[in-house]
């Protein structure tokens, strides 16, 4: 599944479901539903706690040991998992969607998705 978060104040922008619906109950949606929508009074809030979410990530990432750090590069070297088809994380993934919302409240215009 295919989840579009479209706004008049930016391009549309696609995420697989997988990724899409731990960012929608972060926003406090329903992450089961086909569409929704972010009303303008309600992204002050949505983008913090975005915000809130993506420095928490960071924080984590960045109170790991260098030791833990070179464990993990190596784990994921030994499973292929290097340059393209290294893992994604959090923040990586829910910073094209703070964006969006930025520029929509920026504009005044809600935003909204649907899944495909």
């Amino acid at each position: 599944m295919l989840i579009t978060f479209k706004s008049k104040a930016s391009a549309d922008l696609l995420m697989f479901g997988d990724n899409a619906q731990p960012l929608l109950a972060l926003l406090g949606k329903d992450d089961k539903a086909t569409q929704g929508i972010v009303t303008v009074e309600q992204l002050p809030e949505a983008i913090a706690r975005l915000e809130s979410a993506i420095e928490a990530e960071r924080a984590r990432l960045n109170a790991k040991s260098i030791d833990e750090c070179e464990a993990e590069e190596e784990a994921e070297a030994e499973a292929g998992n290097v340059g393209m088809s290294a893992p994604v994380n959090f923040a990586q993934r829910a910073w094209p969607l703070l964006d969006l919302l930025r520029c929509s409240q920026a504009a005044g215009k809600p935003v909204t998705w649907d899944a495909q």
